[in-house]
């Protein structure tokens, strides 16, 4: 063959190449520009009925007593639809992984079972129903355009970038997360286009409608020298110890549940009714709903000494009795009260402590170091950057194999480069 006919073979596999490229890229972007605006309006509603809720909450304190009633509905409300063993995230996660399918009625059902819980005062967050809504909207468009099982698995991480997008305002931290959460030392770039476009266009919508970030300010921030840095490790070695308690807590309070309390309708009654003593004994609404603004004074360097405790013991009795909502504000929660605490105690600015506290936390739970940067830049911008990194690393280390998650896959070894492929711990 002639250097002539060699060169003609060549440009025509460049052409099919580039066409076939330019041709995936077009379904992506259509693909994920319908996922943003469908998932970004529905997770926009929902941050609004949240909002309402919420608000409607704290100026009528004495709903909680009607928890249990509230439990009650919504543990009726998945016997109707037959998901008396619901997942949550963790159903996600297994689609991704093709192990289950992700029903399309989760997503109404979990919207209005969220909407109870935070109405009614129980302890949860937002992401969780906010992750299952995109999964399963995303899943049924990708139904709808006949993808096939492996692009499905994109359509799902789409969907959930869209949602944290969305409900968080950080479409950095949507995309990566989507991709990261999964399968930890594997990272699915096939997903990068769907999930970029899905998560800009999904947080576009969001702020065009009302619903912006929560930003905040760090109010001290100390220059980077050695003795700030070795407690910025204290404080991360905390943290990661912390995270790995909150987690134990979670999964051993459900396990304990289910062996003790096998009825369902018992167990949310029960939790319910523990929830409103220890709520009348504290004397406090700080730990219903997710707890934003005790976030918020954390960063401003107010705190109270137990409120990270506290929060971990709500959550528990929450979700693990069958309420709906997620774990991730909660942790940051957790991780910003007690950096706000160790701030105090260690003579390092409180709101700093706080901030770090809040994303090394949130690294420990879910395992999700990239993530967990882009948070930090995006809440509390590009400032202290020397402290985040070394706060994430060294809680992502320490943390362990432990998560919230337990269809998370550990893939790749945290201590040595080594092929591990094991689930989280629970």
């Amino acid at each position: 063959m002639s250097s002539q006919m060699k060169q003609l073979v060549m440009v025509k596999f460049y052409i099919r190449r580039v066409c076939h490229n330019l041709k995936v890229f077009l379904k992506w972007a259509v693909f994920a520009s319908l996922t943003g605006l469908i998932v970004g309006g529905f997770s926009t509603l929902f941050a609004e009925c949240l909002a309402f809720v919420t608000k409607f909450r704290m100026q009528h304190l004495w709903i909680i007593f009607l928890l249990p009633l509230a439990g009650i509905v919504i543990v009726f409300l998945y016997g109707v639809f037959h998901y008396k063993n619901d997942k949550g995230t963790n159903m996600v996660l297994s689609t991704i992984h093709a192990e289950t399918e992700l029903p399309f009625k989760m997503a109404p059902l979990i919207f209005v079972s969220t909407i109870i819980t935070h109405m009614f005062g129980g302890s949860a967050g937002r992401e969780g129903a906010a992750l299952q809504l995109g999964g399963s909207i995303g899943n049924q468009l990708g139904r709808w355009f006949r993808f096939d099982e492996k692009d499905r698995r994109i359509v799902v991480m789409c969907g959930m970038s869209a949602a944290f997008s969305a409900i968080f305002g950080t479409p950095l931290a949507a995309v990566v997360f989507a991709m990261e959460v999964v399968s930890v030392g594997v990272m699915y770039y096939a997903a990068l286009v769907p999930c970029v476009f899905a998560a800009l266009i999904s947080s576009k919508v969001a702020r065009h409608m009302g619903v912006g970030p929560d930003v905040f300010a760090i109010r001290h921030l100390p220059g980077f020298t050695l003795i700030p840095s070795i407690k910025v490790i204290a404080l991360a070695l905390c943290c990661a110890g912390l995270s790995v308690l909150f987690c134990m807590a979670l999964h051993s309070l459900g396990d304990l549940y289910r062996e003790k309390l096998k009825n369902p309708y018992i167990r949310i009654v029960f939790s319910s009714a523990v929830i409103i003593v220890l709520t009348v004994i504290l004397h406090t609404s700080d730990y219903m709903g997710a707890g934003v603004p005790v976030i918020a004074r954390a960063i401003r360097g107010q705190v109270d000494p137990l409120a990270f405790f506290w929060k971990i013991v709500f959550t528990a009795l929450t979700l693990e009795a069958g309420f709906k909502g997620g774990e991730i504000v909660p942790s940051f929660f957790v991780g910003a009260t007690f950096g706000c605490l160790f701030g105090q105690i260690a003579g390092l600015s409180p709101s700093l402590c706080a901030a770090l506290g809040m994303v090394s936390v949130f690294c420990g739970v879910t395992n999700c170091p990239i993530t967990s940067l882009l948070i930090a830049f995006e809440i509390f911008g590009y400032h202290g950057i020397p402290y985040f990194m070394i706060a994430i690393s060294v809680s992502y280390l320490m943390s362990g194999y432990y998560g919230l998650y337990h269809d998370q896959t550990i893939v790749y070894s945290k201590y040595k480069t080594q092929y591990i492929n094991r689930k989280t711990h629970e």
